[in-house]
């Protein structure tokens, strides 16, 4: 069968390009015949789509006039709908930051109560032992506080001198009173000044003027809780000091964890505030007034009132002296002796400046007998 049988006009040998046919295009056969094609001038020419990316702007540097595509052909010139932005999320309500003690509070009971029970049997026992355990403290504090100067300043208190002479002053202080612990004090100073010569000169002064100053700061006044127990009432006199200026700390950590906005001195200890001092000056004054009422031979209720308040001022400055000094050390604790409570020297720092407040106050109202 032939083409003219279907009516086709004759079919050239070969499809080539639009201006005619050329060699070695398109073999002819079956397979490219074109049934009811359009006579060649009437064909036109299909667009040349070349793929997107690199190799088209390649290819039309190479064939300048090849076709160009422009509009939605190409996938990244169709126009898009915006993308639905995702749901709000909602933030998330800020919870309140809880307050936490700062210390293992099982650990700080625990040593709490032991030390209550050794301090309570030795003073209602034998008095002579409860010296020795106030001769123990100083020494172990004495240790504590040289041994910070030297890591952190580099500050060589002598401590030999300062541990047999602050014993000797507790002692001296509970046999022949205040006039005993002057004298022990002004001989521990000495022994400072020419214990620390057998060193070379460098550092002299600043050594020896720490050594005075831990003298006086823990054995020193250490001396007047010595100094209370001689009186006839002695042991209640010092479970009254003691008392009270648990008391106070008590009040002002409770008080001052729970209602505490106001900061009482933030550049030395930002976790007190004005509350919290509230709180031990009312605690302490209802202590002092039970205390004196029952407790003190010849106290009254408004003596106790008054020593509070004078506990509670003084336990706070000596809280805050203590800070003062591990700020200044860079530390936090002055040691890690007592689980919960850091060193002797933490558990001293309002002891030592209220002792002789009340033992001052109790020589006005009562006596020293």
């Amino acid at each position: 069968m032939n083409d003219s049988s279907w009516g086709a006009p004759p079919r050239p040998e070969y499809w080539g390009t639009p201006e005619g046919p050329s060699q070695g295009a398109f073999p002819a056969g079956s397979a490219y015949d074109a049934y009811d094609a359009p006579p060649l001038s009437r064909t036109q020419q299909m667009p040349v789509v070349p793929d997107a990316g690199s190799d088209a702007e390649d290819r039309d540097e190479h064939d300048p006039g090849a076709a160009r595509l422009g509009g939605p052909l190409f996938r990244d010139e169709m126009p898009q709908e915006p993308m639905a932005s995702p749901p709000p999320i909602p933030p998330v309500p800020a919870q309140p930051e809880k307050k936490r003690a700062g210390r293992d509070l099982r650990a700080a009971i625990g040593v709490g109560v032991g030390l209550g029970a050794v301090i309570l049997a030795s003073l209602f026992i034998v008095k002579a032992v409860f010296v020795g355990v106030i001769a123990v403290a100083v020494v172990v504090g004495l240790w504590e506080l040289t041994s910070r100067l030297a890591e952190r300043k580099q500050i060589k208190a002598p401590l030999v001198p300062l541990a047999v002479g602050g014993a000797a002053m507790v002692v001296a202080g509970y046999v022949s009173g205040a006039e005993g612990a002057w004298v022990a004090m002004a001989l521990t100073s000495l022994a400072v000044l020419v214990w620390r010569m057998t060193e070379p000169p460098e550092g002299y002064l600043r050594d020896v003027t720490a050594g005075v100053f831990a003298a006086f700061y823990v054995p020193f006044l250490a001396t007047f809780v010595a100094m209370l127990l001689t009186a006839s009432d002695g042991p209640w006199r010092v479970l009254t000091f003691l008392l009270l200026t648990v008391v106070s700390d008590t009040g002002a950590y409770a008080i001052g964890w729970r209602f505490g906005k106001h900061k009482l001195a933030p550049r030395i200890s930002p976790g007190k505030t004005r509350e919290g001092l509230f709180g031990a000056v009312s605690f302490a004054m209802v202590a002092g007034a039970l205390c004196m009422q029952f407790l003190i031979d010849d106290g009254t209720w408004w003596q106790g009132l008054l020593l509070g308040v004078a506990v509670a001022a003084s336990a706070t400055l000596g809280d805050l002296g203590e800070s003062m000094i591990k700020r200044d050390l860079g530390i936090k604790d002055m040691g890690t002796l007592l689980p919960g409570h850091g060193g002797i020297m933490d558990r001293l720092d309002s002891l030592l400046p209220t002792a002789p407040v009340v033992w001052l106050l109790l020589a006005i109202f009562v006596g020293t007998g």
